[in-house]
């Protein structure tokens, strides 16, 4: 069954609303969880049903993409497996950027056409979740579906956010509406007694869409609209038939600063909504790192990654990526430290600790709290960030401040003493 789907991972535009994570990287390649990168959660949810035919569609910042999916997803040279990227690209027939996520695919269809396949799987680049694309599959097969969509039941405040459907006893869709703001208590849905009692009786889009060849072809070649969720899927319940998948696990849209960093902190749960920890793992980049060191620190739902040095006195409700240095005395609270690309040599220590200047990772006797902290930060000593009064929002330089959640930069350097 599976043999028979090619899937396209969306890296979405420019990530605004990622800012400024997304400043120097896409939207895909950002990392999460403290070792892995956002791209490897479409992609091993892919690869645990079975489906090792993947393009990942991106324009912008595409470098360190490229990096990760080269150095990640190796497979046997007997095998069709692969993860390839796919950049826009200028053509005799055309010359412009992606406009949307179905014009992403339109331009795309030249480099899938040279493959043996009979169903399509698009998925976004930026959520978090894990679900088995084989029932959702096999469901499109069963129902003969032209189009299936993946839904998920949502609360009535939360219906503004989405593009909500309406669907028969048959789970067909018959009605679509982008992001309604009032008025749409008749868009109620069948669902399944859980949700129905929690209040969950709102299917919305959660950009997962299975599409038959043949139909996603002729969709894609006879208009010019450039989005999916907006165009292509509204036009297409009239004509075709459209099933909605519904899906009742975790699963949450990671495209802004707030989500996620409660989508990171959350991790560190006694038992998370998202599991690390289950037979469905995550594939990411194998880096032989040493296992972390910790010396004289208090650990209270704190998520290690691989290769750390900390000598922090208390780390709190926090995500530490890889590589990353904590000095003595140093609080850590509700934070994601997204770690180091590199070490530090001895030589380039004692340096910077001449010049008086700080080292890579964090200093002695800091206090941080409701932060993110980009790749390769330099933090110097006695720093305190967001340990105060709320902060009002903006960019600042070497920071931002969003919701109350304050993003250093990758490489900012913030010298010792300073307080934000």
């Amino acid at each position: 069954m599976t043999s028979k789907v090619i899937s396209i991972v969306l890296g979405g535009g420019q990530g605004t609303r990622l800012f400024p994570l997304t400043a120097t990287r896409s939207k895909p390649a950002v990392p999460i969880a403290g070792k892995y990168r956002l791209v490897d959660i479409p992609i091993s949810n892919c690869l645990h049903a079975g489906i090792e035919r993947i393009f990942v569609l991106t324009q912008f910042n595409s470098a360190s993409l490229n990096k990760h999916i080269k150095n990640t997803y190796h497979f046997s040279s007997f095998s069709d497996a692969f993860v390839d990227i796919l950049a826009a690209e200028q053509t005799p027939s055309n010359v412009g950027w992606f406009q949307g996520t179905a014009d992403a695919v339109r331009q795309s269809l030249h480099h899938l056409s040279v493959h043996d396949f009979e169903y399509v799987l698009i998925l976004s680049g930026d959520q978090l979740y894990q679900m088995d694309f084989q029932e959702m599959i096999q469901e499109h097969i069963d129902k003969q579906a032209d189009i299936s969509i993946a839904t998920i039941p949502v609360h009535a405040n939360d219906v503004p956010s989405f593009g909500i459907l309406k669907t028969n006893e048959e789970s067909t869709i018959t009605d679509f509406i982008e992001k309604p703001k009032s008025d749409f208590e008749s868009w109620a849905s069948e669902v399944s007694e859980d949700m129905a009692t929690q209040g969950r009786v709102y299917l919305a889009s959660m950009g997962i869409y299975i599409f038959n060849r043949q139909t996603l072809y002729e969709l894609l070649q006879g208009n010019d609209h450039p989005d999916f969720g907006k165009e292509i899927i509204p036009q297409s319940i009239r004509t075709h038939k459209v099933l909605s998948y519904q899906y009742e696990g975790y699963w949450t849209d990671i495209g802004t600063i707030p989500s996620f960093f409660e989508a990171n902190i959350g991790l560190t749960d006694d038992i998370p909504q998202f599991n690390l920890f289950g037979k469905h793992h995550i594939y990411t980049r194998a880096r032989m790192l040493p296992p972390s060191k910790i010396s004289g620190t208090l650990l209270e739902h704190a998520i290690i990654s691989d290769g750390c040095i900390i000598n922090a006195s208390k780390i709190t409700r926090s995500v530490i990526g890889i590589r990353t240095r904590i000095g003595f005395d140093t609080e850590i609270e509700n934070c994601y430290v997204m770690g180091g690309d590199t070490y530090q040599t001895l030589e380039q220590i004692d340096e910077a600790k001449v010049a008086n200047t700080p080292i890579m990772g964090i200093g002695d006797r800091c206090c941080i709290k409701n932060s993110i902290l980009d790749k390769n930060c330099y933090i110097g000593n006695d720093v305190r960030i967001n340990c105060g009064k709320k902060l009002d929002d903006g960019d600042y330089g070497a920071y931002t401040v969003q919701d109350g959640v304050v993003v250093i930069k990758k490489r900012a350097v913030i010298p010792d003493g300073t307080v934000i």
